[in-house]
């Protein structure tokens, strides 16, 4: 708007000396002016005439460390070459989509490929497609949005879990218990002796004849041993940032263990304690997969309720024979009560805890390596008073036997949850 003000103005100043004077001179540029000045509004007008864009994306949903492949053809129609193009897709992408500025010949065509990496998760926009064009003086533009926007779904990025295991789940009949049941199960694998405590509707019938003596049923205890994930995003127990903050690493940890649990037809539930209190029921196969991995791309830890909260209001959802995969920072000794309630009902427990001191030091020391500074040493005190939380969070959980996994930033989760 201001070079059009200026263009004007210079324009009318052209315009009175060269009547004012009468000066042939002044009336050749009074004509090239015009000449100008028109013909770069009809080359900017002719720009976008006859002009076919597009752009398609090949996925709308990926994992962090996967590309987007975004392919662009544009094809003039005319018989007017177009000089001048400014091809740009505007995205909320971290990585973003670059632009392109080319020209095209009179009824030819372009087509390019764009790869962008997938760094962070999370629901980001690719807006619909803009194409500038203007004049060499740039006098005039002219532009057009083509296409709709569409929205591209990150999850978390899935690590693999070869040596993780979830402890066996306590099912009936699958070994002597005091307690006799009626329940039923159709994966039983294989006949064993009878024992005192087997319910007499777990007996084979079969083999007690063959064998002479009483012979009960044996199950199946991995693939009925279904797990509830409960992720702690309280936003007073996170550390960090980036990639190796507690947020995300926890994040990456919940959606591994998931996935590994499904990959082994187990039923998975979650509950995350993030900007309110989000519970998916346990279900297995593909589709609860995907409902898991949604609502773990769009949480943050900005939580405000407690895992001790979260745990209570978890716990009567969570039934005998499952196992509870808690995953959180949080060196506070109150959610353990709540976690020995499930113990004493039958409830396999597994706590992935973190390092704190090593989040703590790493977050410090990443943030003075950005600005050029030297590593701190840590503060004596405030270390043996972690050091002695911590101790006592863990002397707790091993009064109740639950099995605790330490995450360390900067390390294959791989590597850390085995066992």
């Amino acid at each position: 708007m201001l070079r059009r003000l200026q263009l004007l103005l210079m324009g009318a100043v052209l315009v009175v000396a060269a009547f004012s004077t009468g000066l042939p001179f002044l009336f050749y540029l009074v004509y090239l002016a015009i000449l100008v000045v028109g013909g770069s509004y009809v080359l900017t007008r002719l720009g976008l005439s006859d002009l076919e864009a597009g752009y398609a994306v090949n996925q709308l949903s990926g994992h962090v460390g996967d590309r987007l492949r975004v392919t662009y053809t544009l094809r003039n129609t005319s018989r007017v070459p177009k000089f001048w193009l400014e091809v740009h897709n505007p995205t909320s992408l971290p990585a973003g989509l670059p632009g392109r500025a080319l020209s095209l010949g009179a009824r030819s065509e372009r087509s390019w490929l764009v790869r962008t990496p997938l760094t962070r998760r999370g629901h980001f926009r690719v807006e619909p497609l803009q194409i500038r064009t203007g004049d060499p003086f740039g006098f005039f533009e002219s532009s057009a949005a083509v296409g709709t926007g569409v929205t591209v779904v990150v999850y978390p990025r899935v690590e693999a879990l070869p040596l993780w295991r979830l402890p066996a789940a306590n099912i009936d009949g699958s070994h002597a218990t005091p307690e006799r049941t009626l329940q039923t199960s159709p994966l039983a694998t294989a006949v064993r002796p009878w024992a005192p405590g087997d319910a007499f509707n777990r007996i084979h019938w079969k083999a007690t004849a063959r064998h002479g003596d009483i012979h009960v049923k044996e199950f199946d205890l991995e693939q009925t041993a279904d797990a509830w994930i409960l992720l702690d995003l309280e936003r007073a127990v996170q550390l960090g940032s980036g990639d190796e903050s507690t947020v995300e690493v926890a994040v990456k940890a919940a959606a591994s263990i998931a996935d590994k649990a499904i990959q082994e037809n187990r039923a998975v539930g979650l509950t995350v304690n993030a900007h309110r209190l989000a519970q998916l029921p346990p279900d297995r196969g593909g589709r609860q997969h995907l409902k898991i991995m949604q609502l773990l791309a769009a949480v943050d830890g900005d939580g405000s309720t407690p895992l001790s909260e979260a745990l209570v209001q978890t716990v009567p959802r969570i039934r005998r024979g499952m196992t509870a995969v808690v995953v959180t920072p949080s060196l506070e000794r109150a959610w353990v009560k709540p976690l020995a309630a499930l113990r004493t009902r039958g409830v396999g427990c597994v706590v992935v805890s973190f390092d704190v001191a090593d989040f703590e030091r790493f977050a410090r020391d990443e943030d003075r390596r950005l600005r050029g500074l030297p590593s701190e040493v840590p503060d004596p005190v405030e270390e043996a008073s972690r050091n002695q939380r911590v101790r006592a969070l863990r002397h707790a959980l091993s009064e109740f036997d639950v099995t605790v996994h330490t995450v360390r930033p900067a390390r294959p989760l791989g590597e850390l949850l085995a066992g």
